[in-house]
Order: structure tokens, then sequence, then C-alpha cells
């Protein structure tokens, strides 16, 4: 955390960074999402000297976000992601699918 950061924001950074390390982010990859998140929300709320366009612009926090965007890269959703949604829609045979098969039956 940066020299001079208010109670709030450590306490949000250990929060954020203790359930990444639940989910099974490294130690060092968990302080690095606590850390991006914290500082966003900082800029956000003009705590900060400078801060990105995407920073500022963005409609909702990444509190509010809650991963909305997650996966939403080149490959898409994993194939754990995709299964899971196949399993909700009942999708027949999805056991032996793979990735491509499960983002067809889904209509990806």
């Amino acid at each position: 955390m940066p020299a001079g950061s208010s109670p709030k924001r450590e306490r949000q950074y250990e929060h954020i960074k203790e359930g990444a390390e639940k989910r099974g982010a490294s130690t060092g990859r968990a302080k690095e999402i606590a850390a991006r998140t914290v500082n966003k929300e900082r800029a956000r709320s003009g705590e900060s000297k400078s801060a990105s366009k995407t920073s500022t612009r963005d409609r909702k926090s990444a509190s509010q976000r809650g991963g909305e965007r997650s996966h939403s890269g080149a490959q898409g959703p994993t194939k754990d992601q995709l299964y899971e949604e196949a399993k909700k829609k009942n999708v027949e045979g999805r056991s032996s699918m793979n990735k491509q098969e499960l983002r067809q039956a889904l209509g990806r």
C-alpha cells in the first residue's frame, strides 16, 4: 500500500488479498490483485495524485462489477465456466465435451 493510505484502504487491501489467497492465488498474485483494486478505488474517489482514464471513466467500481469482465479476453470463459453453464441448462453429454463443443452447445 502507498504511504499515507487511509485505514479504510488498508482494511480493504487486506480483505481483497485474503479473498484472493482463499481462491488459490499465490501470495504475490494476491498482493498484486489487492493493490491494483485498491489503487483503482483510490483513483476513482480522488485520493490519488494521478489516475488512468479507465480508472476514472468506468461506470462501476471494481467491487460493484464483481468480476463482470473476467474471462472476456481472447480465449473467453474457461472450460469449467462453460461446463457449469451447460450444467445449469441441462445440456446432454456435457461431461464428455471439450471446450469448443461446450461453446457450440451453448450457442457461443
